[in-house]
């Protein structure tokens, strides 16, 4: 029970997390430099990308690796004001 409460990711839909990836780096563009899959660079979408993501296991990997990072970003960052 700890670990998942620990886990970022736990109870986080996938919609939910490209959402906020998306708002977090001002759309797609910026989000497809971090990420450099076809999905966020070529005529992206978030039903597109979706779907991508739901049948690729290491561009999803990618994409909540990247949830992480900028999770523990935004936590620095409010604990610096």
């Amino acid at each position: 029970m700890y670990e998942k409460a620990m886990d970022p990711l736990h109870g986080k839909r996938l919609d939910t997390i490209l959402e906020e990836l998306v708002d977090y780096y001002d759309g797609f563009e910026e989000l497809g430099k971090q990420i450099n899959i076809k999905c966020f660079t070529d005529n992206p979408s978030i039903k597109s990308s979706l779907k991508f993501l739901r049948k690729t296991d290491w561009a999803r990997a990618k994409v909540e690796s990247l949830y992480v990072y900028v999770l523990r970003k935004k936590k620095q960052n409010e604990q610096n004001f």
